[in-house]
């Protein structure tokens, strides 16, 4: 069981930042194996270490900020980071930067050495290696989804609902830890049980520490907490997303598919319409979901929200020349368990999104968001993302770059009316994604030359001068009945 866990985690987890140079012959990572006896070299100590954890959304967000410490006789330049082998598999957004000095995030990999080990790492590579008694201060970054459990699991439909958050007051780490500290942060003040730990309580923060004595590596001391969020734990499973771009008609068309769930607690009886009725009169907080926000792009127009059943019609769509919103009511509340999936789309002026180099192969640089979709304080995760970028016929030579991790990239053939040898589409896959992707964006540059813009009108008209030719053919054939002489 563990086996496969792991395997599932090596294919789907591991993180690939593309750059700008690169481009979809290259190979999709440069996973480590490492021997079963592997450990991290004990090269590194943390001098002084503060972990914030917040759980003000439906996920876990977590900010690491550490100074290292090369201890080591050498210049060091591999710096480990641990996670247990049942958290792995959720990690997202995994991220390491300088912080004190702004700039691009560290190159981070995901090793293996022993598919039975409770302990599993992911591997960042300094821009420079960190010379003997020299400090860096590090910012580490990541998300963890799907791992708050309700607690109870079964409420009423009007009860307050309680998640359940279990963790170690020690920040799990590959090397001694001289001083920590570790912050949670609650999205209100209500947090009826805290195990472990002797936490310092300020409004709806709880501090654990500051631990001044040494820690070893690998050290854990675990605790839980119990806190109230009634709100609705929104996860989509799987959401495609395509952006098909159209030259002659100058638009971008967006459509977005979404299998929603919401992971809070379930109802302990039977869902009562007119309770449920009756309450939307004064609105209380609920673990169900109501109704999701989708900001878009000013300038977006011809939106549309339909499932399985058909065109859903209990949706607004509000454009001006500040803010363009789309506000969507799903046709029941979604409660802890229940699913929902549905389409939306909508169109959008290309020249907002794309331009033109001046070169002779006709370089194109389109500029897209990676992530739109709702936008809630409860937050949305998603388990999988696909994302189509369908180019124009004729588009060659693409490349792109966006700091979302990604785990697949494939280049593929879109047919669609009147096309001859199909349009060229870039597939990107990513895992264990959160809304906070929204502000990064996809760079998608490709040749598209002067000649291949006219590979549709004159199809289309081949293909009407074909049409009468024939008609023209058919009509000059002899098919009346005659006597013969």
């Amino acid at each position: 069981m563990r086996y496969d866990s792991l395997l599932a985690v090596c294919v789907t987890l591991f993180p690939i930042t593309i750059s700008g140079d690169s481009n979809l012959s290259e190979p999709l990572s440069s996973q480590q194996i490492l021997p079963n006896n592997f450990k991290p070299p004990q090269v590194f100590q943390n001098v002084n270490l503060l972990r914030n954890t917040n759980l003000e959304k439906g996920y876990v967000r977590e900010t690491v900020n550490v100074v290292i410490e090369n201890i080591d006789t050498k210049p060091q330049s591999e710096y480990y980071v641990p996670f247990s082998v049942d958290v792995i598999g959720n990690v997202g957004g995994f991220e390491v930067r300088d912080k004190k000095t702004p700039g691009p995030s560290f190159k981070t990999d995901l090793v293996e050495y022993d598919p039975y080990s409770p302990t599993q790492f992911f591997c960042t590579t300094l821009p420079q290696p960190l010379s003997p008694k020299s400090q860096l201060t590090l910012s580490i970054t990541y998300h963890i989804l799907s791992t708050l459990t309700p607690l109870p699991f079964k409420i009423g439909q009007n009860d307050k609902q309680y998640l359940h958050y279990a963790f170690s007051t020690y920040t799990p780490s590959a090397y001694p830890t001289l001083k920590q500290k570790t912050k949670l942060k609650f999205p209100t003040p209500e947090v009826p049980d805290a195990i472990g730990g002797s936490p310092e309580r300020q409004g709806s923060t709880f501090t654990y520490g500051p631990y001044n004595d040494l820690v070893p590596a690998g050290a854990l001391e675990p605790a839980s907490v119990r806190y109230e969020f009634t709100k609705p734990v929104i996860h989509a499973t799987l959401l495609e997303r395509d952006i098909e771009v159209s030259h002659w008609g100058g638009n971008l068309a967006t459509e977005e598919r979404y299998w929603l769930t919401n992971q809070g607690a379930h109802l302990k009886a039977n869902f009562n319409r007119v309770q449920w009725a009756a309450s939307q009169y004064y609105k209380p907080a609920t673990s169900a979901l109501r109704e999701l926000n989708v900001p878009l792009k000013v300038g977006s127009l011809n939106p549309y929200f339909t499932d399985d059943i058909g065109n859903v019609s209990t949706s607004r769509f509000r454009s001006n020349k500040r803010e363009a919103n789309l506000e969507l009511k799903p046709r029941y509340p979604v409660f802890g368990g229940w699913k929902y999936s549905f389409r939306i789309g909508w169109d959008a002026d290309l020249a907002s999104f794309l331009r033109v180099l001046k070169n002779p192969q006709g370089g194109h640089v389109l500029k897209v968001p990676f992530l739109e979709g709702p936008r809630m304080g409860e937050g949305v995760s998603y388990g999988k993302v696909e994302l189509q970028v369908i180019l124009p016929e004729g588009a060659k030579n693409v490349k792109f770059e966006t700091e979302v991790p990604l785990v697949r990239v494939e280049e593929t053939v879109h047919r669609t009316f009147m096309d001859t040898v199909g349009r060229t589409t870039l597939k990107l896959t990513a895992m264990n994604v959160a809304d906070e992707a929204r502000d990064k964006p996809l760079i998608v540059t490709y040749d598209y030359p002067f000649s291949a813009a006219f590979r549709k009108p004159v199809t289309i008209f081949l293909g009407i001068v074909a049409v009468f030719v024939t008609a023209w053919g058919i009509g000059r054939l002899d098919v009346s009945i005659r006597k013969q002489k």
